[in-house]
């Protein structure tokens, strides 16, 4: 899609009148008595956090903002590969992947060899690596996913719409109440009720209100960590230039006058510059107040010499100052307390934006802590489980922060020379770039060995599922209707787990057939996790879904032969489900073959809500999966 020729203008570009994309402001109710779930925060953690828990119409969710409306213009652009997966679950993918600009390569530019004054192409390189994701790596307006969140808390079972207007005075937490621990004090801020007070109950709290988080005051915890002394300032603008990789992402060293990365944007014809300014000095703070855009302006003419920019027009723009930062605890948990008070995203870690790493690891923050909260809220698991969520994240956090330290500090040093031997070789800040490439995608995480990770005793039988990582989709042939389908994408963010059965060499559905037997325990065993964990008057998969992966063409598949477990009869109808049987063979390699499933014993792989891989295990191993669903759920079936 191109958009914004006529200048930049917020909101829907399918739209073409300005005007009329713009959305009546949003009815000032009152704030509830009492809630289960409060966020405090609009950004992108707490409208991901809302999103999820908007799929629970028995969960009362509220999210409340200080801000009047919501966003038009975000700075948090750049989405990651595995963020893109996360909005599949949601059904907004496909969405965001049209209107948004695809970063398919990147250039690097340093001074040239002969005339250094000058910048030069040294290299253009592959931004991701092939297979590395069905989903690509996109800058978007901010916004414009907020939207999608928005319409997915509004249209949801839950029905959850922000509370502007807000500000949070005062949060207390006294362990001594069981029901309602959490006291919240809110002033409200619109003209109608100005210095309104608000009281709200709450189960539980996760302040997503960024990284002056008021919450995050309230239970004591702090941001710790420092600041490298740069300041950057950063634009989206509209321009004419004659620099040649200007619909590339650039990154650029000048030998004296700073570097520059070049993000393009969405609509084909909008740029973001981040700007290398003057280095600080210790303890010195950036005012916005000495930096002018016509100051930016001249920067990135000198930065991109022989080339220039005219900016035609400004969308927006800022300064910033380059630090790391991560709170001593992501929730308020003590010794011999669980939590009740949580946090997530610039509230518990901060970090340059350079890496587009900001509303990508926000996002995954709430993503993880969704589906637990919903566990223990609907009664599907003890609130012990609400304490994994600080264990997972908090070293996810870490290694973002030291990725990010030294990204930045090799971003901003100046680059190697004659005159200036202690500097960064720009091939190094490359061969850096490529080597954290599954990292900036988002595809690196690791979740630690607990009980909703296993130890890999069996990983050998799906060697491209690692344990702890987020399930690596492909596609297979679903048997129903031929669709060319990727199993990932049948992961949902409805916060049910994933028994992915993948035959073995035995013939489909025969005596010796081992995803037969499993779908006989499974549906019929007293002792098996479907039969424990699912309530009786609900659909077989509403806690744990089950699909199977065949190795034979989906055209040798009967639907007489299928087992019943595999098309269950649903909704109050008992319409039958006819979506969760597979053929590995789709295209030139099969799904096997792509993510190293063992042919002749297949297997079983155990997936999160999260959709991270929780268990590899042989097929016919009952009890290990009996045994892990016991570690993580509870008998709610009477």
């Amino acid at each position: 899609m191109q958009f914004y020729q006529q200048g930049f203008h917020p909101g829907d570009p399918k739209i073409t009148d300005p005007a009329d994309r713009v959305i009546a402001p949003p009815l000032k109710h009152p704030l509830p008595s009492e809630v289960d779930v409060m966020i405090v925060g609009c950004g992108p953690a707490g409208l991901n956090l809302a999103a999820q828990l908007s799929k629970f119409a028995s969960i009362s969710t509220c999210i409340v903002e200080q801000k009047d409306d919501r966003l038009l213009v975000g700075q948090a652009d750049g989405i990651a590969c595995r963020t893109m997966e996360m909005f599949e679950a949601y059904d907004f993918a496909d969405q965001i992947k049209q209107e948004a600009y695809w970063v398919n390569e990147t250039a690097f530019w340093k001074p040239n060899t002969e005339q250094p004054e000058q910048i030069a192409r040294s290299s253009k390189i592959q931004d991701v690596e092939d297979d590395l994701s069905e989903m690509p790596h996109v800058i978007i307006n901010q916004a414009r996913v907020h939207d999608a969140f928005l319409d997915v808390m509004r249209h949801g079972p839950g029905k959850v719409v922000p509370h502007y207007s807000r500000q949070l005075l005062n949060l207390e937490v006294d362990p001594t109440v069981t029901d309602y621990p959490v006291t919240l004090t809110f002033e409200r801020l619109d003209s109608q009720h100005l210095g309104v007070i608000e009281t709200v109950k709450a189960k539980y709290v996760v302040g997503c209100d960024g990284a002056r988080s008021t919450v995050r005051k309230s239970i004591g915890r702090e941001l710790v960590g420092d600041s490298i002394n740069q300041g950057w300032g950063v634009m989206d603008v509209l321009a004419v230039t004659d620099f040649p990789d200007i619909r590339l992402k650039s990154a650029i060293h000048s030998s004296n006058e700073g570097n520059m990365l070049i993000i393009p944007r969405e609509g084909g014809y909008m740029v973001r510059l981040y700007i290398e300014l003057d280095k600080l000095k210790n303890n010195e703070r950036l005012s916005k107040q000495s930096i002018t855009t016509d100051y930016l302006i001249a920067a990135a003419n000198r930065i991109m010499h022989p080339y220039s920019i005219e900016v035609k027009e400004i969308a927006w723009w800022s300064v910033y100052e380059i630090g790391q930062r991560l709170t001593t605890a992501f929730d308020d948990a003590e010794d011999g307390r669980l939590p009740h008070v949580f946090l997530a995203g610039d509230a518990c870690h901060t970090h340059s934006p350079k890496a587009g790493q900001g509303l990508n690891t926000s996002v995954n923050d709430t993503w993880n802590l969704g589906w637990k909260l919903a566990h223990v809220l609907t009664g599907r698991a003890n609130s012990e489980l609400l304490q994994s969520y600080s264990f997972e994240r908090q070293t996810v956090a870490q290694q973002l922060i030291d990725f990010d330290r030294e990204f930045s500090k090799m971003f901003s040093a100046k680059p190697k020379s004659a005159t200036n031997p202690d500097g960064v070789d720009p091939t190094a800040f490359q061969q850096y770039f490529v080597q954290f490439g599954r990292f900036t995608a988002g595809t690196a995480i690791h979740y630690p060995q607990s009980d909703l990770v296993s130890s890999g005793q069996h990983q050998g039988l799906a060697t491209g599922q690692t344990i702890g990582m987020r399930f690596h989709s492909a596609k297979v042939t679903r048997h129903a209707d031929a669709k060319p389908v990727h199993l990932g994408h049948s992961m949902k963010a409805d916060g049910r787990w994933h028994i992915l059965a993948f035959a073995g060499e035995q013939n489909f559905m025969s005596d010796t057939c081992k995803v037969k037997a499993l779908c006989e325990f499974l549906q019929n065993n007293p002792s098996s996790p479907i039969q424990r964990f699912t309530p009786k008057d609900a659909d077989i998969d509403a806690i744990i879904n089950v699909q199977a992966v065949f190795q034979v063409p989906h055209r040798e598949i009967e639907v007489a032969d299928i087992h019943s477990l595999l098309q269950p009869s649903k909704g109050c109808h008992g319409l039958k489900d006819y979506e969760k049987v597979y053929s590995a063979l789709c295209e030139e390699n099969s799904f096997y073959d792509k993510r190293g499933i063992d042919k002749r014993n297949g297997c079983i792989i155990i997936v999160r809500p999260d959709q991270y891989v929780a268990d590899v295990l042989p097929l016919d191993d009952q009890d290990g999966l009996t045994s892990f669903f016991e570690k993580v759920l509870l008998n709610i079936a009477s």
